[in-house]
């Protein structure tokens, strides 16, 4: 196993938020990834690097060991499941709210609920334990556009101000959950790299501490 420790970060909010975390932790990269091609980035810290890649693969490198560390959304964690990573740090940004939307003027509906989600997994379990079955339409974007098209009857996604859903004519329904980035390691990584793991793990709880929020 390498002696580096391998952070993995999407670009992005997540990315954005991150990067003054690390500075307050005293790590910061010597290149902008939001300006560059690149993939891996060294840190000031000379046993870490970052690698970018897609925010729903973040909890799979980090399982899979090609990260030690990632960070990742509660949403994308929820969806993907059990998986063999620790969680031990709440780094309270990015945060945002998992709700069920619809049309304000929403009818009542006999019989399934069609729901447009990228959250498959997610909005699957949500129905499932109030006893309801749906009809999931996955789609990756513009979840709005399918309460309006009459494609679904409501969708399931993250909501910050919740200004797009009021400007396309939908308003919240229910609240499943309240998303923040959890700091996230890999099981084996922290066992043989636990010399290394830890250290960084206070300075980031120190870092969260100081912001107070």
């Amino acid at each position: 196993m390498s002696a580096m420790l391998t952070l993995a970060l999407s670009k992005g909010r997540i990315l954005d938020d991150t990067l003054p975390l690390l500075a307050q932790a005293g790590i910061r990269l010597f290149d902008d990834p939001a300006r560059s091609r690149k993939l891996i980035f060294p840190t000031s810290d000379p046993a870490l690097r970052i690698v970018i890649v897609r925010a729903t693969d973040v909890p799979t490198y980090v399982e899979n060991g090609g990260a030690d560390l990632g960070v990742a959304g509660k949403d994308v964690l929820m969806e993907h499941g059990p998986c063999g990573v620790y969680e031990p740090l709440d780094l309270r940004i990015a945060r945002c709210k998992l709700m069920v939307a619809g049309r304000i003027d929403e009818q009542a509906r006999q019989g399934r609920l069609r729901i447009a989600t990228k959250f498959v997994r997610i909005t699957r379990d949500w129905y499932a334990e109030r006893g309801e079955q749906v009809e999931i339409i996955k789609l990756y974007g513009s979840m709005e556009l399918a309460p309006l098209l009459g494609m679904a009857d409501r969708i399931v996604d993250v909501v910050d101000t919740g200004k797009t859903l009021k400007e396309n004519g939908l308003e919240p329904k229910e609240l499943i959950a309240v998303i923040s980035s959890r700091l996230i390691i890999n099981k084996a990584a922290l066992r043989w790299q636990h010399a290394r793991i830890q250290p960084l793990l206070e300075r980031l709880t120190a870092a969260v501490a100081a912001r107070g929020e």
